[in-house]
């Protein structure tokens, strides 16, 4: 599953034109993986526990946020998603739950742990934070109704 949602990753930020046919089979997969993703956030906390631990389903969430993010850079894509009832809603919780999580012990979602010293950080979880605060920030470009939610 991670590797189908890297490769739709690679597929989507490639910056070729879309037919309309192309752009609807897009908007069908955002729906699904949006809904995936709705399903599976809190599958990322399993991460505090275990930090060495590399979770199936929190991969598989990690790149779900991933493609959202990027498909959400895609103008084409962006209204669609940002109409979708419960993704702000579920990217909020999950940011505001990872960041409580990263408060409450040291764990990959602690800001100090990305500064340890050990050179490069290979965890799949570094970055989640930023990434959600990505598809925030995207899912509130110009709607006013979503950043009045936030």
């Amino acid at each position: 599953r991670v590797t189908l949602l890297e490769l739709m990753m690679v597929n989507i930020s490639e910056k070729s034109p879309v037919t309309s046919e192309e752009v609807n089979v897009f908007m069908s997969h955002a729906d699904f993986l949006a809904c995936c993703f709705q399903e599976k956030w809190e599958a990322v906390l399993k991460l505090t526990s275990t930090p060495d631990a590399e979770d199936e389903e929190a991969l598989v969430t990690i790149r779900l946020l991933d493609v959202l993010c990027e498909m959400t850079s895609n103008t084409g894509q962006l209204e669609h998603l940002q109409a979708l009832p419960g993704l702000l809603e579920a990217a909020i919780d999950t940011l505001r739950l990872t960041h409580l999580a990263g408060k409450q012990d040291v764990n990959v979602f602690t800001a100090t742990h990305a500064m340890t010293g050990q050179g490069e950080i290979s965890h799949p979880a570094v970055g989640f934070k930023s990434h959600l605060i990505r598809l925030i920030g995207n899912l509130c470009y110009k709607n006013k109704a979503n950043q009045d939610k936030v």
